[in-house]
C-alpha cells in the first residue's frame, strides 16, 4: 500500500504557534497560500488544517487554498456539533467537486469551547455516539439520494445533496480521518472511519492499538474497506544526530522558561490520548531509539507532546518501523513551519517515498 505524507498548517489567529515565526500577516491568505504551494513543491501531498473555536473556519480556508493550488490536498479538521451533517455534506462535497477530488476530512470529537457556538458538552459516550451518527449520515448523504435518517442526535428527511464528491477507484468520497484513544473512540474508528490517526507513541503501543482495532473491525461487523492507520507527530531533523539532539534540548529549555507553559499544559489533561502521551515521560526521556518525551512536560500538547529527533536517516528509519506495523498515513511538522516544510520535505521525504 502506498504511503501518504502530509504537513500541518496551524490555522491560528495568534502568531507563534509552537515556536513558529511571529511574522506580520502570518495567517493571511498570501501567507497560507505560500505554505500550501511549498507543500506541493517539496514532496508533500497536502496539509492538515487545525480547528477549534477561535480559529478561522477550516472549510473556508481550505476552499481558498484549493483555488490557489493544483495538487494540494487540504485535510480539513471539523467537529460534529459545529456542523450539522447535511450542511457539512453539502459544503464539503461542493469543495471536493470544485477542487477535482482533493478534499480530505479529519473528524474531531475532543474538547472545545462548545457553548460559544451553541453546542453542549455530553459525556464521552455521548460525544462518540453522536460522532458515529454524524459519520454514518454524511457517508449516506455523499453517496445516496432521498436520504431519510432518524437517530438520537440527527435527523433528515428526503435529503439529497446537490453536488457529489469526486469518485475514483477506491475513493467513493473524501477520506475520513479520525483520532481518539478511548474505548468509545476506537469503536467508532473500527466501524465508521477510513483512517485512525495516532499521536507519537512508542511502537509497541501503536502495535497494540492496531491489533485491537483490527479485532474490533471483525467483532463489530465493519461494512467499509479495511481501516487504515496514520501517525501525527513532530519530527525535528538536523544534518547530524548530535546536532538534532542539541537543538531539541535547547528548544525544550526555551519551552520550560515560557511563562504560560503550565497553563497550556493543564488544559490538555482530559483526553485519553493526551494522557497516554504525557504518561510516557515517566518511562524515560527517550523511548524506542529517538522518541523524545520531555516536550510534554513543558506545554507541548497533541502532536507536539513527543518528537522524533535525529538526522534524516534516523527519523526515516523510525518512520519506516511505524510503516512496518501498518501505518500508511503520516502527518509531520516542526517549527518554524515555513522553513521546515522545505527542510523536512527535501531532507526526509526522499528516504521514505
Amino acid at each position: 500500500m502506498s504511503r501518504e505524507f502530509l504537513w500541518y498548517i496551524p490555522n491560528q489567529v495568534e502568531p507563534g504557534h509552537r515556536g513558529d515565526d511571529a511574522v506580520p500577516g502570518h495567517n493571511s491568505l498570501d501567507r497560507l497560500t505560500e505554505l500550501a504551494r511549498l507543500t506541493e513543491e517539496h514532496g508533500w501531498g497536502g496539509a492538515l488544517l487545525g480547528t477549534g473555536w477561535g480559529r478561522p473556519d477550516t472549510l473556508t480556508v481550505a476552499t481558498a487554498l484549493a483555488a490557489r493550488t493544483t495538487t494540494f490536498q487540504p485535510l480539513v479538521a471539523i467537529r460534529p456539533g459545529y456542523w450539522q451533517p447535511a450542511h457539512f455534506a453539502s459544503a464539503s462535497s461542493t469543495l471536493d467537486e470544485l477542487s477535482g477530488g482533493r478534499l480530505l476530512i479529519n473528524i474531531v470529537s475532543g474538547q472545545d469551547n462548545l457553548a460559544a457556538y451553541g453546542d453542549a458538552e455530553g459525556d464521552q459516550a455521548q460525544r462518540y455516539a453522536r460522532t458515529k451518527e454524524f459519520l454514518q449520515l454524511v457517508r449516506r448523504l455523499w453517496t445516496e439520494e432521498n436520504v431519510t435518517f432518524t437517530g438520537e442526535y440527527f435527523a433528515v428527511e428526503g435529503s439529497t445533496v446537490a453536488t457529489r464528491p469526486v469518485q475514483r477507484e477506491g475513493r467513493p468520497h473524501p477520506r475520513l480521518y479520525f483520532g481518539g484513544a478511548s474505548p468509545s473512540a476506537e469503536r467508532v474508528s473500527a466501524t465508521d472511519a477510513d483512517v485512525q490517526l495516532f499521536w507519537g507513541e512508542p511502537r509497541d503501543g501503536i502495535a497494540e492499538r492496531i491489533d485491537r482495532l483490527k479485532t474490533l473491525q471483525t467483532e463489530l461487523g465493519r461494512e467499509h474497506a479495511p481501516l487504515e492507520f496514520g501517525l501525527r507527530i513532530t519530527t525535528l531533523i538536523r544534518d547530524t544526530t548530535e546536532q538534532a539532539w542539541a537543538d531539541a534540548e535547547a528548544k525544550v529549555e526555551k519551552m520550560a522558561g515560557a511563562q504560560d507553559a503550565l497553563a497550556q499544559h493543564s488544559r490538555r489533561f482530559k483526553a485519553v490520548g493526551q494522557q497516554r502521551l504525557l504518561a510516557l515521560a515517566e518511562q524515560g526521556e527517550v523511548l524506542d531509539e529517538n522518541l523524545y518525551t520531555t516536550p510534554g512536560k513543558y506545554g507541548g500538547g497533541g502532536a507536539g507532546t513527543t518528537w522524533l529527533v535525529g538526522s534524516p536517516e534516523d527519523v526515516a528509519k523510525s518512520l519506516r518501523k511505524y510503516a512496518d506495523l501498518g501505518v500508511t498515513h503520516f502527518i509531520l511538522s516542526d517549527t518554524p513551519y515555513r522553513k521546515e516544510i522545505t527542510h523536512i520535505g527535501d531532507r526526509l521525504l526522499p528516504h521514505l517515498i
